[in-house]
């Protein structure tokens, strides 16, 4: 079974980048890929940023090992090239199959034969992609939480396809990349997290989309009456709006009703959450 030495992340969004630092702070060299060098740019500022966060909240972080993080990160707007000696490739585009379905198909021809794919997808099944990849067998799902350098899960799933070396194999990976691994032993929607999750976050958007409670109160209760640190539309920011967006465009029409309030209120008018700095509350802009 392959050694995981090299890794590539496809994708330098808010995951993307945040799954390609955490991969490098743990010691492994990391190819980066984007569609262009301007988003490439973009991502550069991410790592920066990045570093900046882990000194500050990470136990025993500081500049020396940030600094060596952000030198094993190398960024490419060649697919080809990205992915030349990739032990495994974890795809973080946006969660659209029609997109993530180029992606593999592409990647198909250009990866190595030993090369895992693995995808970071936060609600589509696997083996929804399983086809578009050419090997199968090597691939399965590896999802992280956001900020993952403190909400450090990997939930791990595979296809009646997947071979059992190749799952445990990221299993043992995520371990080494400070991650708690959570093997899932078939196949479900949402995974673990997002099972529990998006109910509850369509949930609170039902209650501030219909009238009846502002999202602060929203929040409000829930902390009151749980005692939980954040309530559903601090989670919302934390996550950024697009994806539960992208999530309920795709759903039932109650689920479509709510995507367009998202889109109409907050999305159209630049407020996609913290790293925007505004979504449902405001925060220092972050890049």
């Amino acid at each position: 079974m392959t050694n995981i030495d090299k890794v590539t992340i496809l994708g330098t969004g808010v995951m993307g980048s945040q799954i390609a630092f955490q991969i490098a702070y743990s010691g492994f060299d990391v190819s980066a890929y984007d569609i262009n060098e301007e988003i490439l740019e973009q991502a550069r500022k991410k790592f920066a940023h990045l570093a900046a966060v882990y000194e500050k909240e990470v136990p025993n972080a500081n500049s020396d090992k940030t600094a060596k993080a952000i030198a094993r990160i190398s960024l490419s707007s060649n697919l080809a090239d990205a992915v030349a000696d990739a032990d495994i490739v974890i795809e973080a585009v946006p969660e659209v199959l029609e997109i993530k379905r180029d992606i593999y198909e592409k990647l198909a021809k250009v990866a190595p034969a030993k090369t895992i794919l693995a995808t970071n997808s936060s609600t589509l099944l696997p083996s929804d992609m399983k086809d578009f990849t050419g090997r199968p067998d090597r691939f399965l799902a590896m999802h992280f939480a956001n900020m993952i350098w403190k909400l450090n899960t990997a939930e791990i799933m595979g296809t009646p396809d997947t071979d059992p070396a190749v799952f445990d194999t990221v299993v043992a990976f995520a371990s080494q990349i400070g991650m708690v691994p959570i093997p899932i032993h078939k196949e479900k929607a949402g995974y673990v997290l997002n099972s529990l999750l998006v109910p509850w976050l369509n949930a609170a958007a039902d209650l501030a989309a219909g009238g009846y409670a502002e999202p602060e109160d929203v929040d409000k209760v829930w902390h009151i009456a749980t005692g939980a640190p954040l309530g559903p539309f601090q989670i919302y920011d934390i996550i950024g709006l697009k994806t539960p967006y992208n999530i309920l465009s795709h759903g039932d029409a109650h689920e479509q009703k709510l995507a367009a309030w998202l889109k109409e209120n907050y999305i159209d008018k630049g407020k996609l959450g913290i790293s925007t700095g505004a979504g449902f509350y405001t925060y220092p802009k972050q890049v």
